[in-house]
This record gives structure tokens, C-alpha cells and sequence, in this order.
């Protein structure tokens, strides 16, 4: 059986991941400033967005995920004609309806690929699996990794389902924000209060960062640091600890919103690679989506890894 993945665009893996597992992305449409880009994690046009120098216009722009009837056309015109069964990721529902959206076109996709397929000369059944990732962005990165060597090993459709739906639940994801500024002008274009106007000012003026976790379908703090330099160190070295203690997929995802070459430069990054690499566990680094540098800010850094439970120590 030919078993694919599908993901959303917010989720942050490199371009050369996704061309060598031939993992097809479900774009997303952003708009700020009067500039259109389409989000489907071409390097291209990640750089477009940071060469337009939008800044501090970016917390207004607005984010379109694909469509119900886009997801219907991404599967009908093509997928089903190259796979027998796409598994469907997608970031927490809790914060994109792209979960929702996918699951709606889903009814259309299973009622009407069978003509498809027999014009293609294909015979049997076409399956999807959708499954919440329950994070964002880097955080989604280990449950991707882990869909694709579980097909990779040969899984069936069913024993792919149940490990990803596991490894999500595991997922953790980390975020290093630049400007809190702008974190609190995005959360308050979007209905959100949860960062005060007091608190990011403060933080502002003593350079004082959050570091956000997304687990399970929610997202909150779990520590503050000052400065995001040291920031960096600390998210690297608490990585490390955690890739030291065992990891459930032997990936750890990085993504940043700017140059990598910035982030590589941050201390302790080369510490964490080699820890990584005594561990055996790849580190999938790539661009923050666009839609992630919409709505956290460039310059933000997120990190992801799928472990068992345990409390964080910042």
C-alpha cells in the first residue's frame, strides 16, 4: 500500500524533508500590508516575506488556511491518484480550524475518488487518517518524523494512526519570542488578552523573555529569562538534558524566524548538536513558516521533541 503525509503549512520541517518523503503541504494564505504571500513552506517565498521588511505590520495580517473545498481539490486532483492512504497532519485544532477544515473535506474525498482512480487505472480502496498534532510549528516536527519512518518501516495505515496519535500526545513544543511587543499587538488582534500590556512592557524595558510551551492542545509559560541570547542557551541546554534522558522519536525539530545561520550562531547550539549527535537523534532545522512569523514575530525560535512526561525546569 502507498501511505503519504499530508501537513499544514505552520508546521515547521525543512523543504528537504518534505521533497524527499514527497510530503505534500496544504498552503496557507497570508495577507499584511496590501502584500499577498502563500505559505506552503517554499524557502522562496519565506524570504519574499522577510525581504518585504513588513515589522511591526505583520501583527495585523491575516491568515486564511486551506479551505475545505481546497483540501478537497489538493487530494482529488492529485493525491488519490498517487497514494492509497494519506495520513493528514495538522497543528492543535485548539488554535487553526485547518484540523476541522480537513476533516470536512474528507466526507467529499471518500464519496467521490472511486471514478478517479479507475480512470487512472487503479483498483482498491483510498483511505485518510487526520490527526491534531496538538502543537505548532517546531512542535509538530516529531510526530511528522514519526509518521514517515513508521511508513517507512512498512506500518499499515492503522499502526501509523495509533503511533502518531501517541507521539502528539508526547509532543512538546518550545517558543522563544524576540518582541513581546509584538506578541501582545498579535494576541490582541486576535481576540487573545493573555499577554497584558503591563507585563509586555515590563518585559520590554528589562529585557525580560517568556518561554512558551505547546502541549496537548494548549499553549502557556513555563518560565521567563532574561534576554534572548541566554534564552537560547537555556532551551538548548534543557533540550540537551532531554535528548540525554531518551526521546520517544530520535528527531528534534528547531525552526527560526530568520537567517538559521543566526540561530546556529546563538550559545549552546553546537553543544545541543553534539549531544544530538552521540544520541543518534537527527535535527530537522528549518525557516519558521510565514504564518508562524505572523503571529509570534521574527526572530522567534521554536524547538519540538516527543518525550515522556516530565516537568519543566527553567
Amino acid at each position: 500500500m502507498r501511505i503519504g503525509v499530508a501537513i499544514d503549512a505552520a508546521c515547521d520541517v525543512p523543504q528537504d524533508f518534505l521533497e524527499r518523503n514527497g510530503i505534500a503541504v496544504m498552503p496557507i494564505i497570508v495577507k499584511v500590508d496590501g502584500q499577498k504571500f502563500k505559505d506552503d513552506r517554499d524557502p522562496v517565498e519565506i524570504q519574499r516575506f522577510r525581504d518585504q521588511k513588513l515589522g511591526s505590520k505583520s501583527h495585523s495580517g491575516e491568515t486564511e488556511p486551506s479551505s475545505v473545498e481546497d483540501v478537497q481539490n489538493l487530494f482529488l486532483d492529485r493525491l488519490v491518484k498517487d497514494y492509497d492512504c494519506i495520513v493528514c497532519l495538522t497543528i492543535m485544532a485548539t488554535r487553526s480550524p485547518i484540523h476541522d477544515n480537513v476533516i470536512k473535506a474528507s466526507f467529499a474525498i471518500l464519496k467521490n475518488y472511486r471514478p478517479i482512480r479507475e480512470a487512472a487505472g487503479i483498483t482498491g480502496p483510498f483511505l485518510m487518517r487526520v490527526v491534531d498534532t496538538r502543537n505548532i510549528f517546531a512542535g509538530a516536527g516529531p510526530v511528522i518524523a514519526e509518521a514517515v519512518r513508521m511508513i517507512q518501516a512498512g506500518k499499515s495505515p492503522a499502526e501509523v494512526r495509533e503511533r502518531v496519535a501517541h507521539i502528539a500526545d508526547c509532543s512538546y513544543g518550545y517558543m522563544l519570542p524576540r518582541d513581546l511587543n509584538y506578541l501582545r499587538s498579535r494576541a490582541r488582534s486576535k481576540g487573545d488578552r493573555s499577554v497584558s500590556f503591563m507585563s509586555s512592557m515590563l518585559g520590554t524595558a528589562l529585557d525580560i523573555k517568556p518561554i512558551l510551551r505547546a502541549h496537548r492542545g494548549e499553549t502557556g509559560p513555563v518560565g521567563k529569562v532574561r534576554g534572548f541570547d541566554h534564552g537560547a542557551q537555556v532551551l538548548f541546554e534543557y533540550a540537551a538534558k532531554r535528548v540525554q534522558a531518551g526521546l520517544l522519536v530520535p528527531s528534534l525539530s528547531l525552526s527560526y524566524g530568520g537567517d538559521l545561520e543566526e540561530m546556529r550562531a546563538l550559545t549552546g547550539y553546537h553543544a545541543l548538536t553534539r549531544v544530538c549527535g552521540d544520541a543518534g537523534v537527527e535535527i530537522l532545522e528549518s525557516p519558521m513558516s510565514i504564518t508562524g512569523m505572523v503571529n509570534v514575530g521574527e526572530g522567534a525560535m521554536t524547538l519540538g521533541f516527543a518525550s515522556e512526561d516530565h516537568v519543566a525546569d527553567f
